[in-house]
C-alpha cells in the first residue's frame, strides 16, 4: 500500500509462489485505494498476442485522462502469459517515464521463474519486488482456524485449508493445482530442461526424504531416468528458484567446503511433503520419528521463507554424530537452532557447534526450549 501512495519510481512485482494469495492481496488493496485503476489479467489472452500489453496501457492512458486523474494506477495480472513481455514492458515504462504521465504500475503473475527471468532480462533498474512467502502459522491459524499440528501437517497453501477433512481430496488439490502447474508449466517453461522426467523423479523423491541428508550419488541410485550429477545439482537449484524444494548446504567457514557438502533436503512448504508421502495426519502423528521430521521440515519451511524475505542465509551442520538443524546466517553473524520433538534425546550439537563457530545465539526449539507454536510467530531477523 505504501509503496503505492509513493510518487512514480518504479515498477512494482508481486512475486511468490503458486497459490500464495498475490492476487487476492492487491484486490484488497486495490478496493482500499483512493487512486482510480485498471486491473487487468492476461490469463485467457493468447500467448502470441503482444500487443496486448500495449494496447492495456494504452486504456489505462485514456482513462486517466478523461478523469483529469492526477495520477492512476494500471494493474496487470498473469502478465507471464504474454510473449515477451518485459520488452512491451520496458517499452511502454520507458515511453511514459520520458513524457512525464503519472501512471503507476504493478505486475504479478503465478510464475516466480518466468516472472524472474522477463524482469532480468529486459527491465534492470526500473522496478521493486515485494516478495509473498508460503502462509505461515500465525496466517493460516487467524484466517482458517488451524492449531498447530494441523499446520505441521497440511502447511500453509490457503486454497487446500477448506479440504483438510478429506485426505485425499486435499492431496489431489495439492498435486494436480499446485505441484503439477509449478513444474509442468513454469519450469519446463522457463529452463532448458533436457529430462523432464528426472525432475519430476527429483521432486517426488526430495519430498518424501524431506529433513535428511541425501548426496547427489544416492539420489541418482533412486532415479530412474538418471543423468548425472551436474545435471541433478542443476535441478534442484531450479526447484529452489521456485520456492518448492531446496537442498541445504553444510554450515563451514570455509566456501567450497560448504558447496561441496551432501545437501539436506528441505521443502518450502509441508503441505508438499505431507501429499508426496500418502500418509494421513492420523498414521503420521502417532509414529513418533515421522512426526519429528513432519515438525522439522515445518520448522526448515518457516525458515526456508524468513530467509527468503528478508535476505539471510540457511544451512545446517554436522560433525560425526554430532548435528545442529539449522544455522542462519546474516550479516557475517550466525545462529544455530536444534529442533526437538522426541526424534533425539541427547545431542551435543549445539555445544560442539558454539566451540567451533562462536554463534551469537544457540536455540532449542521444542521439547525443552522455545515452545514450536512461539518460535512459529518469532521475526527471524530479531535475533541478529
Amino acid at each position: 500500500m505504501s509503496r503505492i501512495r509513493e510518487p512514480r519510481r518504479f515498477i512494482q512485482v508481486l512475486s511468490g509462489p503458486r497459490q500464495v494469495g498475490k492476487s487476492t492481496i492487491v484486490k484488497q488493496v486495490l478496493q482500499e485505494l483512493d487512486t482510480p485503476y485498471l486491473f487487468a489479467t492476461a490469463d485467457n489472452v493468447p500467448s502470441g498476442n503482444t500487443k496486448w500489453i500495449g494496447e492495456t496501457w494504452a486504456t489505462a492512458r485514456a482513462r486517466m485522462q478523461l478523469l483529469q486523474a492526477s495520477e492512476y494506477l494500471l494493474v496487470i495480472d498473469e502478465v507471464h502469459k504474454i510473449d515477451n513481455w518485459s520488452e512491451a514492458v520496458k517499452k511502454e515504462w520507458d515511453m511514459d517515464t520520458f513524457n512525464d504521465v503519472p501512471l503507476k504500475v504493478v505486475l504479478l503473475g503465478s510464475s516466480r521463474l518466468l516472472l524472474k527471468d522477463g524482469l532480468t532480462e529486459s527491465l534492470a533498474g526500473r522496478f521493486e519486488i515485494i516478495k509473498m512467502t508460503h502462509w505461515s502459522y500465525s496466517e493460516m491459524r487467524d484466517a482458517f482456524g488451524f492449531d498447530l499440528n494441523q499446520y505441521v501437517f497440511y502447511g500453509g497453501y490457503p486454497g487446500g485449508a477448506v479440504m483438510t477433512n478429506d485426505f485425499k481430496r486435499w492431496q489431489r488439490y495439492i498435486k494436480d493445482s499446485i505441484i503439477t502447474p509449478a513444474i509442468e508449466r513454469d519450469v519446463l517453461s522457463t529452463k532448458t530442461v533436457y529430462k523432464p522426467v528426472l525432475m519430476r523423479q527429483l521432486f517426488d523423491l526430495g519430498c518424501v526424504y524431506s529433513g535428511k541428508e541425501l548426496s547427489l550419488n544416492k539420489m541418482l541410485g533412486q532415479l530412474q531416468d538418471a543423468g548425472n550429477v551436474t545435471t541433478l545439482a542443476n535441478y534442484l537449484n531450479t526447484l529452489d528458484e521456485s520456492r518448492l524444494l531446496c537442498g541445504l548446504y553444510k554450515y563451514a567457514n570455509d566456501t567450497a567446503r560448504k558447496y561441496n557438502s551432501v545437501p539436506k533436503l528441505m521443502v518450502y512448504n509441508t503441505a508438499l511433503l505431507s501429499a508426496q508421502s500418502g500418509m494421513t495426519f492420523e498414521k503420521t502423528f502417532i509414529e513418533l520419528s515421522l512426526w519429528g521430521r513432519w515438525v522439522e521440515s515445518t520448522v526448515g519451511a518457516y525458515l526456508l521463507n524468513q530467509a527468503d524475505e528478508i535476505g539471510c542465509k540457511l544451512y545446517y551442520w554436522r560433525e560425526r554424530n554430532d548435528e545442529v538443524d539449522f544455522v542462519i546466517e546474516y550479516n557475517r553473524k550466525c545462529v544455530a537452532i536444534e529442533v526437538k520433538s522426541g526424534r533425539r534425546t541427547e545431542n551435543k550439537g549445539l555445544s560442539k557447534f558454539k566451540e567451533n563457530f562462536n554463534p551469537i545465539h544457540t536455540l532449542i526449539v521444542g521439547s525443552g526450549g522455545i515452545a514450536l507454536e512461539e518460535f512459529l510467530t518469532f521475526d527471524i531477523e530479531k535475533l541478529f
